[in-house]
């Protein structure tokens, strides 16, 4: 058994339109609160697959989220499995730089971003 973690949790702004299109609810986040991911990719980088909305994993999504354990979670990148086997070694390695970037801010300037609404706080009580 897992305890939950204190993981600040958030989504970006392209993450948020693509999820509310695929039909991701913020609760797809249980995962990552209760410490269980598909794979650590390295360089604050992690792979989680959810489901849709009242659909299971196997025709949900793939995402990349940029992750520091016990500190930030956030949800940066999605694909749907059907349309996107996995993402290319240049695909990669930017996902790679955006985490090792965005993992280094501060909390004033991620509370910043979110201000200024690149960053959406996620609900995962919901």
């Amino acid at each position: 058994m897992t305890d939950k973690l204190r993981t600040r949790i958030k989504k970006h702004r392209w993450f948020a339109k693509f999820a509310s299109r695929e039909g991701i609810g913020d609760a797809a986040v249980e995962p990552v609160t209760n410490g269980l991911i598909d794979a650590d990719l390295g360089g604050g980088l992690i792979k989680l697959r959810v489901a849709r909305e009242g659909g299971g994993k196997s025709s949900g999504c793939r995402t990349r989220v940029l992750f520091r354990r016990e500190e930030r979670a956030i949800f940066a990148f999605g694909f749907a499995k059907s349309s996107k086997a996995n993402l290319n070694a240049a695909e990669l390695r930017t996902c790679k730089q955006a985490a090792k970037i965005v993992l280094a801010l501060t909390q004033a300037q991620v509370d910043t971003e979110v201000q200024e609404g690149r960053l959406f706080e996620v609900n995962d009580d919901a």
